[in-house]
Parts: C-alpha cells; sequence; structure tokens
C-alpha cells in the first residue's frame, strides 16, 4: 500500500531508519525541553506581574491538560495523514503560544498563551505522532529499544534547555526568554521533513478507526495504562513545576533548584534507553510497577531527610532514572496490546490519562501550597498515587489480542 504524500517529502536518504530517529529525538528535545522551562519562570513572572502561584500553576495546569485532549487527535491525524504535517502545524502554535505568553498581563492571556496555545502545540510535536513513526519504522524486536532511544531525546532536552533558559532569564529577562525559546522551536518545522510516516498495516483483521477505539474501550488493560499513566503525569508536572520553588522555600539557592531539575533530565536519558532496552528482555508491565514503587522510595528519602544539595541532587539523580521510562514502556504495550495501525490516535488516548494527572500535579501543587504554605501535603499525595499506579501495572495482560494472530 503506497503512504499519502506529504508537503514535507524529503529525499530518500533522509527516511533512513538512523536519520528518522535523530531526527525524531532532536525534535523531542527542543519540545520537551522548553516546555520543562516552565517551572523557571513561576517567580519571575508571578512577581512583576502580582499574580498568586495558584494562577500561574493553572495555566500550565491547563496546558497539561489541553495537550493531553488534543493528543488523541493529533495522534489520530499523524496515522491518517502524515506525521510531518502534524509535526509542523504543531511548532507553528507552540511558537505562536510562547509569544502570547511573553507578552500575557493578564490571566486571560496567560491561559491562552501557556494554556491552549502551548498545550496544542505540544499535542502536534512530541509523544504519540514522534513514537508513532519510530514504532512502525523499527521491527518488533527491536522496537522497545528505539523508543527508548527517542524518548531519550525529550530527556536531553530538559537537561540541555534548562541551564539555557535560566541563562536567557538571567541575561535578557524572562520576556525576551520566551521569545528565544520560541525561535528555537520554529527549528521543528524543517526536522519535520524526514519525519513523515503514515499508518502501516500489519497481520490480522483490518479495522476502522472507530472499531479500533471501541476494540480499546472494552480491554482492561488500556484502562489499566491509562490510570497508571495519570499517576506519571501528576508527579512529573508536580516536581517540575514546583521543586525550584520549593527548594528556594527551603533556603537554597534557584540555580540549585534549576539544577536539580536539569539533573533530573540528565539521568533520564540514560534511564529512558535502559527502560526501552530492559523493556526487549523483561515484561514492560512488571518495569513500569518497579518505577513507581521506586519512586516512592526516592520521595520519602527527599521528605525525611534534612535538605541539601547533595540529598537533592541524589533525590534528582534517581527520579531522573525513572522520569521517562515510563513512556517507552507504554507505548510499547499499546502497540503490543493492539498492534501499530492506530498506535499514535491509542497512545494519545493513554497520554490524556498522562496530562490530566499532569493537569492535577501542576495546580494542586500551587492550590496546596497558597492553603497551607507548603508542599508536604502534595509529596504524600504523589506517594499514595504511586502506590495505585504500581498495583494498575500489574494485571495489565502483556500480549496482542486474538484479532493480530488472525490471517
Amino acid at each position: 500500500m503506497s503512504l499519502p504524500s506529504s508537503p514535507l517529502a524529503a529525499p530518500a536518504f533522509l527516511r533512513r531508519p538512523a536519520v528518522v530517529m535523530a531526527c525524531g529525538a532532536l525534535i523531542l528535545t527542543l519540545a520537551m525541553g522548553v516546555r520543562h522551562t516552565g517551572g523557571l519562570f513561576l517567580q519571575p513572572m508571578t512577581l512583576d506581574h502580582g499574580w498568586s502561584r495558584e494562577l500561574f500553576s493553572f495555566s500550565i495546569a491547563l496546558q497539561n491538560l489541553l495537550w493531553g485532549v488534543f493528543q488523541p487527535f493529533a495522534g489520530a491525524f499523524a496515522d491518517r495523514h502524515g506525521a510531518g504535517r502534524t509535526l509542523a502545524g504543531g511548532a507553528l502554535l507552540y511558537v505562536l503560544g510562547l509569544v502570547v505568553m511573553a507578552h500575557a498581563d493578564s490571566a486571560l492571556g496567560l491561559n491562552l498563551g501557556a494554556g491552549l496555545l502551548i498545550g496544542m502545540g505540544l499535542s502536534g510535536t512530541t509523544f504519540s505522532v514522534v513514537l508513532g513513526v519510530i514504532g512502525r519504522m523499527a521491527a518488533p524486536e527491536k522496537r522497545s529499544l528505539a523508543l527508548g532511544i527517542a524518548s531519550a531525546g525529550g530527556s536531553f532536552g530538559q537537561f540541555a534547555v534548562l541551564p539555557v533558559g535560566q541563562g536567557l532569564i538571567t541575561a535578557v529577562g524572562w520576556q525576551d526568554a520566551l521569545l528565544w525559546m520560541a525561535l528555537g522551536i520554529a527549528f521543528i518545522i524543517p526536522l519535520a521533513a524526514a519525519v513523515t510516516g503514515t499508518s502501516a498495516r500489519g497481520g490480522g483483521v483490518e479495522q476502522s478507526l472507530r472499531q479500533a477505539l471501541a476494540e480499546a474501550m472494552r480491554t482492561p488493560s488500556f484502562h489499566f495504562l491509562f490510570w497508571s499513566f495519570f499517576v506519571c503525569g501528576f508527579q512529573t508536572a508536580f516536581v517540575m513545576l514546583h521543586l525550584p520553588a520549593y527548594v528556594v522555600d527551603m533556603g537554597l539557592s534557584a540555580n540549585i533548584g534549576m539544577s536539580a531539575v536539569a539533573m533530573i533530565g540528565l539521568f533520564n536519558i540514560f534511564g529512558s534507553f535502559l527502560s526501552g532496552w530492559l523493556g526487549g528482555l523483561y515484561s514492560k508491565k512488571w518495569l513500569l510497577a518497579w518505577i513507581y514503587a521506586l519512586r516512592i522510595v526516592a520521595i520519602l528519602a527527599l521528605m525525611l531527610f534534612p535538605l541539601s544539595p547533595l540529598t537533592l541532587y541524589v533525590f534528582a539523580a534517581v527520579m531522573g532514572l525513572l522520569w521517562l521510562g515510563t513512556v517507552p514502556l507504554t507505548s510499547g504495550l499499546v502497540g503490543c496490546i493492539f498492534g501499530m495501525r492506530y498506535v499514535g490516535m491509542l497512545y494519545g488516548i493513554v497520554f490524556l490519562g498522562h496530562q490530566i494527572g499532569g493537569f492535577l500535579g501542576a495546580w494542586l501543587g500551587g492550590r496546596i501550597f497558597d492553603l497551607s504554605g507548603s508542599y508536604e501535603m502534595a509529596w504524600w499525595l504523589s506517594i499514595a498515587l504511586s502506590v495505585m499506579a504500581a498495583a494498575l501495572s500489574l494485571p495489565v495482560r502483556e500480549a496482542p489480542l486474538a484479532r493480530l494472530a488472525t490471517p
């Protein structure tokens, strides 16, 4: 079957697997790296505008939620019409959102830029679109590792872009820093030329999009993955947005907080790769359960030991190894269970669960702080949710549906 042509069609040498993987990883580096700088802008923007932390937190929470809401549509569009179009459109929305955020002087403007536009932009430039192409490109026995390598691109962005963001805020102020980041996101558009894959047909009975969705809704494992990923979203959004402020509240410097968040990204480069590699050798659902269980240990250690640069960096290193390790495992399970035909849409729906959790993690962190003057209750909530996620991972049925074995 011939695939639909794309306006971003590239020469054949740009469609080699290594080139596609490299461009996909670089797109995730830019998109996720800029997204992870949100916590750096919390204090300077709220101080300059006289906003509460809850107000700023809500805009980032809205971004997480809308990112998840639009992700299945972006994935379905990429499945049908090609990832190149989807990535280019998402990048344009992302750039516009950063520009609007830079000039926002009210809650409405902040929610429009940081919330709606960047959320829509992220849905078209991140995991369901990029990993869908890479998952189809890779041989089944190498798919988990390929997804892990691509996911590491998002982790590298967190490590590499955060110091750049902090440096820009210090050198030119938070407003111009946002405009420079918009320029960086624009580079996704030429990179999209290499990531142009659409849906692929495999074995088993052919389905319509509606049939694939109905099948997923009646499969218990799909719901287990949705709600366990919800917990991942809650924890990562809370830590990413509020850890820098938490560190300053506890008497350490803003640079130490930035360094801790960057260290999470650095160690997650190895964590994502390791997770993808192990997912090709061992049970993915058991690896997910271990990730959520080890997060409990890391958070408890942060709360029980006196906060110092050393304890903070140890926490960041451990959380980094566990951070996006859930992504290649969860996306790999979706592809394994349901096949690769509609993996962009189906993983996008599971990712919606992640972003609903992200909305609550970002917003409730600010809400809890404004009500109590402390993040302690939010940390304990993260621990309780991690117990739930570990338990939900174990009943996942880690095998293709019977339909996929039908000639």
